[in-house]
């Protein structure tokens, strides 16, 4: 058999069957007093895309093929069943989840026809508001994919936390530990979209940037060391993220850093506890100061997060794909695969990163991670929106079964 018709025959595996129906993938609800408590998850709308532990290999295909220190550990929880009598317990495995920790935004979008010169105010064709945040997109693209997925965040007292709160719900995520403050508005966003479908951005931090506690909580740290991966950006404070990620280590957690959000250096303190660093093609050349319009370039910047460090380097590259680079290894490639038309570009970088995430919790191998995330990334800019655009899992098996 092929190496493509393998990579096919597993997908299949996992896909679809002759009946129309997904195998595999569950979702589950977490108790905030047990953390890990699985009950069976339908996703019912489809809304509207230091060192690094040299320990870590990305393309793990099971949970023993991985290293002691990470092993990803399988759950025994307990529900209550309601068909049973009311206090009977019934035993039930799930997959480890997905755990995002970050940002959660009101986006609020206006359709222009190109951008604003200097001292200039132009007209909007249209707008409106929606629910993103680079945390809260990537998290419910974990819940559409239909990966059971929790979300750590803040939102404030208002409206657009309302708006928010109920979007990643309806994506399937688990909101336990979404906390809600008082002293700061929620975080969003102007997202400026041009008809061309690419966009510009620029984000207000609210509950995002502050109020968090000097120390999380024992509740936060837990869900995070009982997670199957930790998925990381850097719209919230790196001292957050510094905690989480120290307690997923601590726990042989692997972690994935995306490196969008603020345009500060990445601690080293924050550098040393990532097991995969993700950065589009723009923020590779701001971390490293080096230029990235050609592959040659990209390899050479990734070669200097090498050299102080990071092992694995995984580059979204917007209409060119997206390469995975292994320190010592040939980097894979995955072209895009191509949508009838783009819409928005708004998501794309954070559904490409949170599927990823899903398969290689699923235990895919590196080339069909790859490719898994390019077929969701596809879906995503077919559809104006940030949350409203992320895929349902079988939306992406289709797309890849037909190519």
């Amino acid at each position: 058999m092929s190496h493509h018709s393998q990579e096919k025959h597993s997908f299949q595996q996992e896909g679809l069957g002759e009946d129309g129906k997904i195998r595999g993938g569950m979702a589950a609800t977490l108790s905030p007093s047990n953390h890990l408590n699985p009950t069976a998850h339908s996703n019912p709308i489809k809304e509207s895309y230091g060192n690094l532990n040299p320990k870590f290999q990305i393309g793990f295909r099971a949970s023993s093929h991985l290293p002691p220190s990470r092993k990803v550990r399988p759950i025994t929880c307990f529900a209550l069943n309601p068909s049973k009598a009311p206090n009977q317990l019934i035993e039930k495995d799930t997959k480890p989840p997905l755990v995002v920790v970050g940002s959660a935004n009101a986006d609020i979008y206006v359709e222009i026809d190109r951008m604003p010169r200097e001292g200039e105010t132009i007209s909007a064709k249209t707008g409106q508001t929606l629910a993103g945040g680079k945390g809260a997109n990537q998290a419910v693209c974990g819940g559409k994919l239909a990966y059971p997925t929790y979300f750590v965040g803040q939102v404030g007292e208002d409206a657009h936390g309302k708006l928010i709160s109920e979007a990643l719900e309806g994506g399937g995520v688990h909101i336990d530990y979404l906390s809600i403050v008082s002293d700061a508005p929620t975080g969003h966003a102007v997202v400026m979209l041009q008809s061309d479908g690419q966009n510009s951005i620029i984000i207000v931090g609210g509950a995002n940037m502050s109020c968090w506690p000097n120390i999380l909580s024992d509740k936060s740290l837990e869900v995070v060391k009982n997670a199957g991966i930790l998925l990381l950006q850097r719209e919230i404070p790196d001292s957050v993220n510094i905690q989480v990620a120290k307690a997923a280590q601590t726990a042989g957690v692997p972690v994935i850093l995306d490196a969008g959000g603020v345009e500060s250096p990445i601690p080293p303190e924050l550098v040393a506890v990532v097991d995969i660093l993700s950065p589009n093609e723009t923020e590779l050349a701001r971390l490293t100061n080096m230029p990235t319009e050609d592959f040659e370039q990209i390899k050479q910047a990734v070669g200097k997060c090498h050299n102080v460090g990071v092992k694995q380097v995984l580059v979204k590259l917007g209409a060119k794909g997206s390469a995975l680079f292994t320190e010592g290894e040939e980097p894979i490639r995955q072209p895009i695969i191509s949508a009838p038309k783009v819409i928005d570009t708004t998501g794309a970088g954070d559904t490409f990163t949170a599927a990823f995430a899903v398969a290689l919790a699923e235990g895919k191998s590196q080339k069909e991670c790859l490719k898994f995330a390019a077929a969701a990334a596809s879906l995503c800019v077919q559809v104006k929106g940030a949350i409203p655009s992320m895929p349902e899992r079988k939306s992406v098996l289709h797309l890849l079964h037909s190519n």
